[in-house]
């Protein structure tokens, strides 16, 4: 391992010079030159041409102004034409009408997590595969109009790629998790941006810090932050690298690291045992002890992380198990929704499971395990403002002939309604395939929904 003094040389070096990148596409477009290139090009290991992306076919925007919106970043399905952010009506009376498609200037980036500034005037989503074609990796949009959305620029890092969970910043930017290195190994990095969303750091940059994140698996996918209590959780899931042929098997992490927030120093490294994938860490609102809930892949487990408590040893932050998911939660993916209620998805069980919380000490079950639900490969979830429906993604990964992942789906949005007691009740749906079927059809990851009904008292989740 390095010694302290040279990793101290490296962190001031890269304190002082990392910045945001945008690089133009290594092939530019030539039109009638490089479109059969972009379409007749084989898939190669890893790396793949970095081909500009057809441009998209036309469409025919909605003039309607609904007071909830829903925002889809999805990826072409044929990943050749350009990804695109799906804007649509949530509204009852015209549930699932395209209002708006924003293209941004690339494709292949299998679009991965997508967020919203506080004041609803920017939404960021990342590129989960962008590096493989050497392109950016986070997109912005500017969502000033809410229902035509204009693409606003794009940047990379420089020591980290695989663009992931996103925490807007009170006083404007981002905090963004990004799981690999620059080349898809660990460690990532916690990479924050300004008010003008450039990147000012990739985090942590001290010594400690540094030689944690190099002395242990790295690969930060869940991310939460308490502002008023001074504290980050990220969680590690898997180093992204390790999805792609050839391939030993994916590697998986079992741990969280809690950081200050204040310093953006990492306290201690939380270890859940045989976890096999923290991918989700959300703190509870308004817990006294600023308890936060993770998910633990391997064990179908959902977890509390205690970030104040200490262990045995005196080392800050606790982790206690909280409810098990039962055998057809193992192994399998779940994210989760905080709240009251808690909302997670068991992706390749194809099941969303409703967890009441409100009582700690006595979690109750809300869903039948053994139902068979409508959806398929459930994944990204989001509870709308006003608390009666969620927002669920059918698409988590599926990395094709150059990866081990590949997911089944069925490529839906699902706007599921919450009764009164938590549960669901599933009945609405946006198809991805078929509307968007002139370019191979849309992967629809995740999404933000805008809740304007009261204009003086907006949302933006």
């Amino acid at each position: 391992m390095p010694s302290k003094s040279s990793i101290l040389s490296l962190c001031s070096l890269w304190a002082g010079q990392v910045a945001s990148l945008s690089l133009p596409p290594l092939i530019p477009l030539i039109p009638g030159v490089t479109e059969p290139l972009t379409n007749n090009t084989p898939p190669l290991p890893i790396l793949q041409i970095p081909s500009p992306p057809l441009s998209s076919p036309p469409f025919e925007g909605s003039d309607i102004k609904p007071k909830k919106i829903g925002y889809f970043w999805t990826g072409a399905g044929d990943k050749k034409h350009k990804d695109f952010l799906a804007t649509y009506s949530l509204d009852d009376d015209t549930f699932g009408e395209l209002i708006w498609i924003t293209d941004i200037p690339s494709s292949g980036n299998d679009p991965h997590h997508l967020g919203s500034s506080l004041d609803g005037q920017t939404l960021v989503g990342g590129g989960l595969l962008s590096l493989l074609k050497t392109q950016d990796t986070a997109y912005y949009f500017d969502t000033s109009d809410p229902y035509r959305p204009e693409f606003l620029k794009s940047n990379r890092a420089v020591l980290s790629s695989i663009t992931d969970e996103i925490r807007a910043k009170p006083d404007g930017g981002f905090f963004i998790t990004y799981m690999g290195s620059a080349v898809g190994t660990s460690p990532g990095r916690l990479v924050e941006t300004d008010a003008n969303f450039n990147i000012i750091h990739e985090w942590p940059e001290d010594v400690d810090g540094t030689l944690n994140i190099l002395g242990e698996q790295f690969s930060p996918h869940g991310l939460s932050i308490d502002f008023d209590k001074n504290v980050i959780l990220t969680s590690d899931f898997v180093v992204p690298l390790s999805v792609l042929k050839p391939s030993t098997g994916v590697q998986y992490a079992d741990t969280l690291r809690l950081w200050e927030l204040s310093t953006r120093k990492i306290i201690s490294t939380i270890t859940i045992p045989n976890g096999g994938g923290i991918q989700d860490v959300k703190f509870i609102p308004g817990n006294p002890e600023t308890a936060a809930i993770a998910t633990a892949v391997a064990l179908g487990q959902v977890w509390i992380i205690y970030p104040f408590r200490k262990d045995a040893s005196g080392k800050q932050g606790v982790a206690e198990l909280l409810y098990d998911l039962g055998p057809k939660a193992r192994n399998v993916v779940a994210i989760y929704q905080d709240g009251k209620f808690l909302y997670l998805t068991l992706t390749t069980s194809n099941h969303i499971a409703a967890l009441d919380v409100s009582d700690l000490d006595n979690i109750k079950r809300l869903d039948d395990p053994d139902e068979d639900q409508p959806t398929v490969s459930p994944h990204y979830v989001k509870v709308t403002p006003d608390q009666k429906h969620l927002v669920v993604t059918d698409y988590f990964v599926q990395t094709g002939d150059i990866g081990i992942v590949n997911v089944p789906a069925d490529f839906k949005a699902l706007y599921i309604d919450l009764n009164e007691d938590g549960s669901l009740s599933f009945n609405r749906s946006i198809d991805f395939t078929k509307e968007f079927s002139n370019r191979g059809g849309g992967k629809p990851h995740s999404s933000v929904v805008f809740d304007l009904t009261d204009p003086d008292k907006p949302y933006y989740y």
